[in-house]
């Protein structure tokens, strides 16, 4: 079992950063992929990035491409969203999640590949 906890979310006008944080316990998380989704009201989960279990090789969605990055830090069992140019298509709840895997340099982008998931923290970006 893994346990996920997001935090970091708020509410940021348009053009502005914000960083998301996920906390992970119960597994040697350097043996676990991470990525990062999020769902707006009345949409589909949608792809954000993601990470592979040793931080070298990422992925991330067209939409966020430039502006996002994901990176993580194996010795506090932490991966981080870092979101900066923010507009306003970007509201959603975030969710990470995560998939124990013994590829080095996987980067899983389907919801269903995800084996655990946190439960969300509320992005809001004004205009």
């Amino acid at each position: 079992q893994v346990q996920l906890v997001e935090s970091g979310g708020g509410l940021v006008q348009a053009g502005g950063s914000l960083r998301l944080s996920c906390a992970a316990s119960g597994r040697t998380f350097s043996s676990i992929a991470m990525g990062w989704f999020r769902q707006a009201p009345g949409k589909e989960r949608e792809f954000v990035g993601a990470i592979s279990r040793s931080g070298d090789s990422t992925y991330y969605a067209d939409s966020v491409k430039g502006r996002f990055t994901i990176s993580r830090d194996n010795a506090k069992n932490t991966v981080y969203l870092q979101m900066n140019s923010l507009k306003p298509t970007d509201t959603a709840v975030y969710y990470c999640a995560a998939k124990p895997t013994l590829v080095w340099r996987l980067t899983p982008s389907r919801p269903n590949d995800y084996d655990y998931w946190g439960q969300g923290t509320q992005v809001t970006v004004s205009s």
